[in-house]
């Protein structure tokens, strides 16, 4: 068996879970964990071979052992630490931002003084930020998590595949959005004015399965009290749990994801399906669901629907309709995908 080490000590628990599932009961691969304890804490494991890890560990673990492949899940901080192991080891890491790496040291620098000060004087200081791009560019292997990404040296990373097959509810319609609620990801004004202005007799139930907080989490308070009795809206004030998220993606008849176009990451700008995936493409094929995007967003995938004028009429048909995920997003056909690529990474 080929020996892989799969490294996750900063964020993105939820790609790590994918890996854990897509490559459980792997006959070619055998994978050993590193996470931190933050990211050990939010995945569920199953007789994995799992080691806690952290920025200064992680280089000493890896010496003791004789992997084929690295896979680093996330290089936005530590980049000292990660810069040492793509040189030693052949390592593919997983880019989330495509701008973020081609940043130069000068808009790094100008990019500490725009905001959490204290945060990125600590990247630069002791984490090595000026080393980010050669973390990139010196990595055997780059990989992206959604196919339309790949441009350049850039490959595709299969890990999604449709594991649940809910088929919402039959006496109302749930939208769920997917999601931290905040404006600089999704458009949520759009939304609350949405739900306020409908005027239907159809049952509707809409569900924002992120954290809210803030200015956005008053506005929720207000619009829940406000609603006729055949409209609802959940929401929640704390870190939605594996097991809560698990449900309502499985309740959901329509996935809604009116993400902003543009964002920043380390205010480098990215443009969400051009230079950075949205989390919502792999909720959409984990759970089977349609997925209602914004015009202007760049796919051509037949479950992302543009946005219709009358999106509460899109809702309705779309809840009446199917879409044959297990055609290319089964199982069997991700992990027969995901092993040619990591045979030729290898």
């Amino acid at each position: 068996m080929k020996n892989i080490a799969y490294i996750e000590i900063d964020t993105h628990a939820e790609i790590a879970q994918a890996f854990i599932d897509i490559m459980k009961d792997s006959q070619e691969f055998k994978v050993d964990y590193y996470f931190s304890k933050k990211i050990k804490d939010q995945v569920r494991e199953e007789g994995e071979t799992v080691f806690l890890s952290d920025s200064s560990m992680i280089s000493d673990q890896l010496k003791a052992k004789n992997y084929d492949l690295i896979i680093i899940g996330t290089v936005h901080r530590y980049f000292n630490t990660f810069l040492t192991i793509v040189q030693k080891y052949n390592t593919a890491v997983i880019t989330h931002n495509l701008n973020f790496p081609q940043s130069s040291k000068f808009s790094l620098i100008k990019s500490i003084f725009k905001e959490d000060l204290i945060y990125r004087i600590k990247l630069w200081w002791k984490e090595g930020l000026f080393y980010s791009s050669k973390v990139y560019k010196q990595s055997r292997s780059l990989l992206v998590l959604d196919n339309e990404l790949c441009v350049g040296k850039y490959q595709f990373l299969p890990l999604f595949y449709t594991s649940y097959f809910g088929t919402g509810t039959q006496d109302n319609i749930v939208i769920v959005i997917p999601g931290g609620v905040s404006q600089k990801r999704r458009d949520y004004n759009y939304i609350f004015k949405t739900i306020q202005e409908l005027t239907t007799d159809e049952k509707f139930t809409f569900v924002f399965l992120g954290k809210a907080q803030d200015k956005e989490l008053k506005i929720l308070d207000k619009l829940a009290g406000n609603l006729p009795e055949n409209i609802t809206v959940n929401y929640f004030k704390e870190r939605v749990s594996s097991d809560d998220y698990d449900l309502w993606m499985e309740k959901a008849d329509v996935l809604w994801c009116p993400i902003q176009q543009q964002t920043e990451f380390f205010s480098q700008k990215e443009i969400y399906g051009k230079t950075k995936m949205t989390g919502n493409l792999g909720d959409a094929i984990k759970y089977g669901k349609w997925a209602v995007f914004p015009k202007n967003y760049p796919s051509q995938l037949e479950f992302i629907i543009p946005e219709e004028e009358d999106i509460i009429k899109q809702f309705q048909q779309l809840k009446t309709q199917n879409f044959d995920f297990q055609k290319n997003y089964g199982k069997k056909n991700i992990q027969e995908k995901l092993g040619e690529l990591l045979d030729r990474l290898i």
